[in-house]
């Protein structure tokens, strides 16, 4: 089974990288960009057929190894 899981950092932690997007973006001529969050997007094949069985087997590795609790928020989504 196919699993999504994206890690973004938490609101109000410091995003360095989206800042320095957004800058670059304002300078090519995109003016309409107010914001910009960087993350990742971690796709996993989990083996199983039962879909709440996998969702919490993601949610566990989201939680014991892709992102850091302490400023990062994750969602977990079975395709």
């Amino acid at each position: 089974m196919k699993v999504r899981v994206t890690v973004m950092l938490k609101e109000g932690v410091l995003d360095p990288q989206g800042k320095a997007i957004s800058h670059a973006l304002q300078t090519l001529g995109f003016p309409g960009v107010t914001e910009v969050h960087v993350g990742k997007v971690i796709e996993l094949d989990v083996e199983g057929s039962d879909q709440a069985a996998v969702q919490k087997q993601a949610e566990d590795m989201a939680r014991d190894l892709l992102a850091n609790l302490v400023i990062e928020d994750f969602k977990v989504e079975v395709l």
